[in-house]
């Protein structure tokens, strides 16, 4: 597996389209926080894991997505905007982008968390691609960070800005209510992981079908990810 590993960390790097020149941020960006279970806690001197590259990431990136939909709409209102770049920053978004990437195989798991199927999650490989983008930030700068994000997020760009994903609690809220059906019933089901990369599971209830669950970096990412479900699973979008 480690030979598998290198091939897949390599291939990953020419994807990103960037060569480091400190691979530790590279290999930190890479490694998940069940490799140093049972270790002592990690402190801003010894990071060992993606979990600080994960939460700056996330901010470079709603910059750089930002600037682009200000560059790119500018006849565009806030909220037009702001639901676009919700619909570019979600876990789903990033977990496309890994999987075009190749993040999975490239991921440094521990043996318990390969076996349950670490490198197909949705949710490790979100929060990789976010710890890349901060990896190559650090390494090279905004300029070489942009050029990932460009060639990384470009078929994300291209899909269509369609309003029940831009949009998936309203859009879920008047189905609903087309159907005669009473308003959907959010409701927390789980928060885990630290407190500055919180992940919340969220179920979604429509009166006469089964609920919808899924997961984000915050509540309100969360509920939109379970409408989006729903909606995908009825055939809505």
């Amino acid at each position: 597996m480690a030979d598998g590993r290198a091939g897949a960390v390599t291939e990953l790097v020419r994807r990103l389209g960037h060569d480091f020149k400190n691979r530790a941020l590279l290999d930190r960006a890479l490694t998940h926080a069940s490799v140093g279970e049972g270790a002592p806690p990690q402190t801003h001197r010894t990071p060992r894991d993606n979990e600080r590259l994960e939460f700056l990431g996330d901010r470079v990136l709603g910059l750089l997505v930002a600037e682009r939909l200000h560059q790119d709409f500018p006849e565009a209102d806030e909220g037009a905007l702001s639901s676009r770049l919700h619909a570019l920053v979600d876990k789903q978004a990033c977990a496309r982008v890994g999987a075009a990437l190749g993040v999975g195989p490239a991921l440094r798991l521990s043996p318990g968390e390969s076996k349950s199927g670490g490198r197909r999650k949705e949710g490790l490989i979100a929060d990789a691609v976010e710890a890349l983008l901060a990896a190559v930030y650090l390494d090279g700068g905004l300029a070489a960070a942009k050029g990932m994000f460009d060639r990384a997020w470009a078929d994300e760009f291209a899909r269509p800005a369609d309003r029940s994903v831009a949009n998936p609690k309203s859009a879920l809220q008047e189905w609903a209510q087309a159907q005669g059906r009473p308003l959907p019933v959010y409701r927390i089901v789980s928060r885990s992981g630290s407190d500055h990369a919180p992940t919340f599971t969220v179920e979604v209830q429509v009166e006469g079908y089964p609920v919808a669950g899924s997961q984000g970096r915050s509540r309100q990412e969360a509920e939109k990810a379970a409408a989006i479900t729903m909606l995908q699973r009825e055939g809505v979008i």
